[in-house]
């Protein structure tokens, strides 16, 4: 805790450098403006909002819990067209077709998920996992992620997600196979069932827990208030869960995300997403090395204002953190699951 050393990631095969003391030098670099608290319920300029023409001239019913619809502005289509022959192996492309889908969580602008009921977002589950099921039963990956947030890069305030299904597998996925795999070969268990297991047991990085799930600030956590959300139980997609893990899903996701809020009072920023295992023609295959997983990656290291860059050493040399994944997991752990906007004044 008190002084550097490199942690091992067996997910994706890689170190990060921990550096817990430079938590103490002065911060004089950039400031972000705080998550803005005036978002308008329903704004009829807003394109997820029901009832709002979207860029394509569509407009939105009038929905009342979630809605999935074609992204306008998508980054795979169906039917592009095979890439030519390379005339050299350094200068390698192949075919990438799928769909992309945008899902709006509420009809509301100004609710997040952590301000959305258990059943609302039971509501959010159950649609996550019919997007699975569907795209999943043609194409081989569907990646379903949610960047809350301008820091983040979110264009949108409105509560909302994004499902792409692509015709091939992507780097995580393939990275994730591939080391999920070679766990089960080696160890005869697979990686991350094992790995809930430890963490339940050790409770040291562990944040919330139930009986069906826990999050934890993974022991090899890149971003400082990274989590890890784990099912029990060997559960290999997000559709193959059954209707209990489903609402205490909803419940686990709800504390996280209140915690989230809570840490510095503000809508907490964080790109998140599930992987689980292959899908179109593998649904043919064992792919009992899988465990279905989410990640979290939050950016905020001191405060409301303050973020972590992945720049410079991270990018030219390996991760490096400057919080312990113990001392986050720690603060967060003791966080209310009261939202801070609900608690009594």
């Amino acid at each position: 805790a008190e002084h550097q050393h490199a942690r091992y990631n067996p997910l994706r095969d890689d170190w990060v450098l921990v550096s817990a003391h430079r938590m103490k030098r002065p911060w004089q670099g950039q400031l972000e403006k705080p998550p803005p608290e005036d978002v308008p319920r329903w704004d009829p300029n807003n394109p997820l909002c029901p009832g709002a023409t979207r860029a394509n001239g569509e407009v939105n019913p009038q929905y009342e819990g979630t809605f999935v619809f074609p992204n306008d502005f998508p980054a795979l289509q169906p039917d592009a067209p095979e890439p030519g022959d390379s005339d050299h192996p350094l200068f390698r492309a192949a075919a990438a077709r799928g769909v992309c889908k945008v899902m709006c969580f509420h009809p509301w602008s100004d609710l997040t998920l952590p301000l959305m009921s258990l059943s609302e977002i039971r509501a959010v589950i159950d649609a996550w996992a019919e997007l699975m099921a569907e795209l999943g039963a043609s194409y081989p990956w569907v990646q379903i992620f949610e960047n809350k947030g301008a820091m983040m890069g979110c264009s949108n305030p409105h509560p909302h997600c994004q499902v792409w299904a692509s015709s091939f597998l992507p780097n995580e996925a393939c990275l994730e196979d591939r080391t999920q795999r070679q766990h089960l070969s080696q160890h005869g268990v697979p990686m991350l069932l094992e790995y809930a297991e430890q963490e339940a047991r050790r409770k040291e990085r562990l944040v919330v827990e139930n009986t069906d799930w826990l999050v934890v600030v993974p022991y090899w956590a890149t971003w400082p208030y990274q989590t890890l959300l784990l099912p029990r139980r060997h559960v290999c997609r997000l559709q193959d869960l059954r209707d209990g893990e489903r609402d205490s899903l909803a419940s686990i996701m709800q504390r996280l995300l209140i915690k989230y809020d809570n840490l510095f009072e503000v809508s907490f920023p964080y790109s998140m997403g599930w992987h689980g295992a292959p899908t179109g023609p593998y649904l043919e295959e064992d792919c009992g090395h899988w465990q279905l997983h989410a990640h979290y990656y939050p950016p905020l290291l001191r405060s409301a204002t303050i973020r972590k860059f992945m720049v410079g050493y991270e990018m030219l040399a390996q991760a490096q953190r400057d919080l312990t994944p113990e001392q986050a997991a720690e603060r967060l752990r003791n966080l209310p699951e009261v939202h801070y906007k609900q608690r009594a004044k």
